[in-house]
């Protein structure tokens, strides 16, 4: 007599491999982690976090799908090996009733339980690192080190990148990733620009940005400025201004408006036309008053109207364009440097020979290293103001000059005032005229924005002129050549 034949296992079976159990152990995990991270947007987190979104809405649905897809490729495995013939484990039967499957599955319990707390704890650190400052900073751009370094010595180093780089919610991250993919690929492949190029075409508004914290409506008059500077002569003396700077207001609701906060006024619509990447050269502008009046202004040499499309209405960052990341020029860094004490001021012309050596070429941060410290000690000597005045130039250097990507103050001009780059007369330098060249735009004079209380040293700095006097240059021999402040201070003259 024949032996009867096995019964074929049952098809649930299938589901019973290390492919499918995988899975179900990836599906149930990320799920989890989904609900937590959800349960964190619904907190309030998702609006502070452009990260959170990520995590909760794409991160953990993709590892889910992937531990759900890993079920059914086990099931279709063990499907395909029944099909051909080989044997298909046995149905898993748990017997509470037996010892050993009481201690299996509380082990299993346990594991289970320790596993949700891990991706809990996971979630929520991941979550905490991708919005640091180390993670865009060090990790991910590594190229960025210019921008990193200038970033931790600004006034917003306590800001987030993410806030300002990328806002809140998925559809911000998605956009500022997806539009920086071939960043990706310049960075992985060694393909990228140097210095890199402001991001100006895919900055946020302002109003999603500095607005969030700044009120530029808000009426803040005058506020007083003394910078401390030093002409570059044997005896680095000292040349001193105070002034007052007229921001106003930008809203009547709150006080007069007027002064330099009067371009984002909410009446008022100023848009301008620039010619180059960086927003330097602007040779068209159009102002529309709070009456609908509208009119424009352009320099002689520009003929026809903007590309449509290419018209852009002034906001915050027009004038702060380099909020956190600012380089300083080498007459701004030395200057301070004197100020502080760090460099002595009775080196005989120190301030000349620091400017110089910083201006020159280094093709590397040690090579600048060794120069700058050489050239210091051939003019000084070894001593302690010497040492001083080394390790002061040095630091100078390391936070404002880049070799290896070629970044310093000079290709990232800052739009704030006039003096070391053009700023304020890319528009307001007396070359913009109206329609029948009848009238140039306003505020071409030096007291229209600040006005001059008091210069130099000594006994003409201590008297104060509340009306303002006029400036004056310590060179006397520049005054009336109707140059710019920039075409001299650009931080290679070292007459300035």
């Amino acid at each position: 007599m024949s032996e009867p034949s096995a019964s074929p296992p049952p098809r649930s079976a299938w589901w019973h491999n290390w492919i499918t159990l995988a899975g179900a152990v990836i599906a149930g995990g990320s799920l989890f982690a989904f609900l937590l991270l959800f349960a964190m947007t619904l907190s309030g987190f998702g609006q502070r976090s452009p990260y959170l979104a990520i995590l909760a809405y794409i991160v953990a649905p993709a590892f889910l799908f992937l531990g759900l897809a890993l079920v059914l490729g086990g099931w279709w495995y063990a499907r395909r090996q029944k099909l051909k013939g080989a044997s298909v484990p046995p149905r898993v039967v748990i017997d509470l009733s037996r010892p050993k499957d009481r201690r299996i599955l509380s082990w299993f319990g346990l594991g289970t339980l320790g596993f949700l707390l891990l991706t809990a704890v996971g979630s929520y650190q991941t979550y905490e690192y991708t919005e640091s400052v180390q993670f865009c900073g060090e990790v991910c751009h590594t190229v960025m080190q210019p921008e990193f370094v200038t970033y931790n010595a600004s006034s917003h180093a306590r800001v987030a990148c993410v806030e300002c780089h990328v806002g809140s919610g998925a559809a911000s991250f998605i956009h500022a990733k997806v539009s920086g993919l071939h960043q990706v690929y310049g960075v992985t492949f060694n393909r990228y620009p140097t210095p890199i190029p402001p991001p100006l075409a895919v900055l946020r508004p302002a109003r999603e940005t500095c607005e969030q914290c700044h009120w530029p409506e808000k009426y803040t008059g005058n506020l007083e400025r003394t910078h401390h500077r030093y002409l570059a002569d044997d005896n680095n003396t000292p040349y001193t201004d105070r002034l007052l700077i007229h921001v106003g207001g930008g809203s009547a609701v709150n006080g007069p408006v007027g002064g330099i906060h009067w371009h984002i006024m909410a009446a008022n619509k100023v848009e301008y036309y620039a010619t180059d990447d960086q927003r330097q050269k602007i040779p068209w502008v159009r102002v529309t008053g709070p009456g609908g009046r509208t009119t424009v202004y352009r320099v002689a040499d520009f003929k026809g109207e903007p590309p449509p499309g290419q018209i852009r209405r002034m906001d915050c960052i027009d004038c702060h364009n380099r909020p956190a990341h600012q380089y300083l020029s080498p007459n701004d860094a030395v200057d301070d440097a004197l100020y502080r004490g760090a460099i002595d001021p009775s080196l005989k012309a120190v301030k000349r020979t620091a400017v110089d050596l910083l201006t020159r070429g280094y093709k590397t941060q040690d090579e600048a290293m060794g120069r700058l410290a050489a050239g210091l000690r051939q003019a000084y000597g070894d001593g302690p103001k010497a040492q001083a005045a080394i390790a002061a130039v040095q630091e100078i250097y390391r936070q404002n000059f880049f070799p290896a990507m070629k970044a310093d103050w000079s290709k990232y001009p800052d739009n704030i005032g006039h003096l070391d780059s053009t700023g304020c007369f890319r528009c307001h330098d007396g070359r913009h005229m109206d329609a029948d060249g009848s009238r140039q735009m306003a505020a071409t004079d030096c007291n229209t924005c600040h006005t001059l209380l008091a210069q130099g040293a000594g006994a003409s700095l201590a008297t104060l002129a509340p009306a303002g006097v006029a400036f004056k240059h310590p060179s006397a021999d520049i005054d009336g050549l109707g140059l710019l402040c920039s075409d001299c201070h650009n931080g290679k003259n070292q007459d300035n």
